[in-house]
């Protein structure tokens, strides 16, 4: 059986400090909700002494999680905070009281000012302390990859001895290299006495973008805990992101001796919901839960997936709660994307007419980002109309503007295969284009009703326009055209409905 890995989720405290991303207490409660949906096995819930508003989350969380989850707060090493940590969590059935101090040369020469026999006095009266409080108590080593070997082994090792049930050894500046901070666990875990009693933590900054790396590192050497943040929420470039490191564990279980106890079918749900408090938007290409973590676009992906989903992607998305693939519709897709989309719609085609379709599709994809299932519908209407039509569009232009006449410029297929050319002008460039069809087919009949819609939606969006022209026995007949260029849309659709009305009358 490999190890349990512990899950610690620190986005209620360490993901708040991200700039933006405060959270009232209520925000704070149905996040930590959806974390014990996810069955994660500690919430850090906040920083008690930090405001009224940080002190009533850990509250309350602490009431909520019951014994689901053990609830953690958070504290500098100094009496006074330790002691309101410790009144937040009275009512938790899991406390725990997470206390700590600068050990790198940076820290304690410029910020704290101390040497390093007050360095490690420090920690062992605040893990002594926080003991009198909480049975389970969380050393922090801050800054602890910039740290030297020998004086971390020696501060680990001292509160231990003073009653520590878990030691963080966190890379709070994001600093150093995956391997570096592989071998830093591994010494700890060589050096210093009675460190096999308690939980190796490692809580991880992505500065580097490696945040993840760091972790998992940590995992192989020898660590226990991963502290992590839902999306990587967290200070500066942010923390581990839970999502990555738990599906990076589960990808690799055998090789790094190691499993975590997350439903991981809740990450899609966790994510969305964390996006939607903070306002902190996932960028698209995020891992696991982007909104393109399992969209193929190229046509060489789209018919890998397609043929068997795991040619390209190693996770299935229903294990994150993402449903299925996405097949994006680009210039960049292949046949059997068209075919696999148009076959989910309801349409089949023979090779010949698909061929068709996706000459016109090709075309579509490169005016626009993506194509999709309202314009594919639109193009299989499109080309159905097109191909019952006596008079078929070849190429319309228009000039119009303040001060300019609006003027059309049309060419047309009669049925006889032979192009006609003519020039209209108009009070509008509609206008002067209905004339201009007016003057090729010579049909009686008036125009009843117009009407312009967004097919799909954004700037490059189809425009469909729906028409109905009245013929001289007072007949109606509709028409329907779409296309990017609301010019040519209008002119397709005043084609198709006179192209009806000259069909029925021969």
């Amino acid at each position: 059986m490999t190890r349990k890995i512990a899950i610690f989720d620190t986005t209620l405290r360490d993901g708040e400090q991200s700039p933006g991303a405060s959270m009232n207490t209520e925000e704070k409660l149905v996040i930590a909700r959806q974390l014990l949906r996810l069955n994660v096995d500690v919430i850090e819930a906040g920083f008690p002494i930090s405001s009224p508003g940080d002190f009533e989350s850990v509250r309350r969380i602490s009431e909520l999680a019951g014994d689901n989850a053990v609830v953690c707060g958070l504290t500098r090493a100094i009496d006074k905070d330790i002691e309101v940590a410790a009144d937040a969590l009275k009512f938790a059935k899991r406390p725990r009281i997470h206390t700590g101090i600068g050990v790198s040369p940076s820290h304690m020469r410029d910020k704290l000012r101390i040497t390093e026999e007050q360095c490690i006095e420090r920690a062992v009266h605040a893990v002594s302390y926080a003991k009198t409080f909480v049975d389970d108590v969380q050393f922090y080593a801050e800054d602890a990859g910039r740290s030297d070997f020998a004086f971390l082994a020696k501060v680990i090792e001292a509160v231990i001895a003073a009653g520590a049930t878990v030691v963080n050894i966190p890379d709070t500046t994001g600093y150093s290299l995956p391997w570096d901070f592989g071998e830093r666990i591994k010494y700890l875990v060589d050096h210093v006495k009675g460190i096999d009693d308690v939980t190796i933590s490692v809580h991880c900054h992505n500065d580097l973008g490696m945040a993840t790396a760091l972790s998992l590192a940590g995992v192989r050497n020898g660590a226990t805990q991963i502290e992590c943040t839902i999306n990587g929420l967290g200070e500066r470039a942010g923390n581990t992101a839970m999502e990555e490191v738990v599906m990076g564990i589960k990808m690799h279980q055998d090789e790094l001796d190691a499993h975590t106890g997350i439903n991981t079918p809740e990450f899609i749900k966790a994510s969305r919901l964390v996006s939607s408090i903070t306002g902190m938007n996932v960028q698209a290409n995020k891992a696991i839960v982007g909104a393109n973590a399992f969209a193929h676009s190229s046509g060489i992906h789209q018919d890998g997936v397609l043929k068997k989903r795991d040619t390209y992607e190693i996770i299935d998305p229903a294990e994150v709660g993402a449903g299925q693939s996405q097949i994006v519709l680009t210039a960049r897709s292949g046949h059997a994307a068209l075919k696999h989309r148009l076959e989910e719609l309801g349409y089949a085609f023979d090779d010949e007419r698909l061929d068709q379709l996706y000459e016109a599709f090709l075309n579509l994809a490169d005016k626009k980002k993506e194509v999709y299932d309202e314009d594919l519908e639109s193009l299989v209407n499109e080309r159905d109309r097109e191909a019952e039509a006596l008079y078929s569009l070849d190429s319309v232009q228009v000039s119009c503007g303040f001060p300019l006449k609006p003027t059309a410029t049309l060419t047309l297929k009669n049925p006889e295969d032979e192009l006609v050319t003519v020039c209209e002008w108009g009070t509008g460039p509609v206008d002067a284009v209905y004339k201009a069809v007016d003057k090729v087919l010579a049909v009686d009949a008036d125009l009843a009703e117009f009407s312009v819609q967004s097919v799909t939606r954004g700037i490059d969006a189809l425009g469909e326009v729906t028409v109905r022209v009245k013929a001289a026995n007072g007949e109606m007949y509709t028409g329907r055209g779409a296309d990017g260029d609301i010019i040519v849309s209008s002119t397709k659709a005043y084609l198709n409905a006179l192209n009806r009305l000259i069909s029925e009358k021969h």
